[in-house]
């Protein structure tokens, strides 16, 4: 898990579902890579987890980010358009 951005509101994080251990043997079946973007709501107490085409449009939006650097208020904003859809609240963070 890779923490992307932290803010008093928002925490992100990469999540690298089947990431391979550093001993773990090479193997010749193709594996589908998994991945997915938390997003933590932290004034809700709330998170969504994003995969599939959800995680690549946000990945598509982070490349967007590195072309362009963002202010703190695009990103802010950006994420807040993913808060309706955190309804899991936060255990352990």
């Amino acid at each position: 898990m890779n923490l992307l951005y932290e803010s008093e509101t928002f925490a992100v994080m990469h999540v690298l579902a089947n990431a391979p251990a550093e001993a773990a043997p090479q193997t010749s079946i193709p594996l589908l890579e998994r991945h997915g973007f938390e997003i933590v709501d932290k004034r809700s107490g709330k998170e969504v987890y994003l995969d599939g085409s959800w995680a690549e449009m946000f990945q598509q939006q982070i490349q967007a980010w590195q072309q362009h650097t963002p202010t703190q208020e695009e990103v802010e904003d950006t994420l807040e358009g993913y808060t309706g859809l955190a309804q899991q609240p936060v255990v352990v963070h």
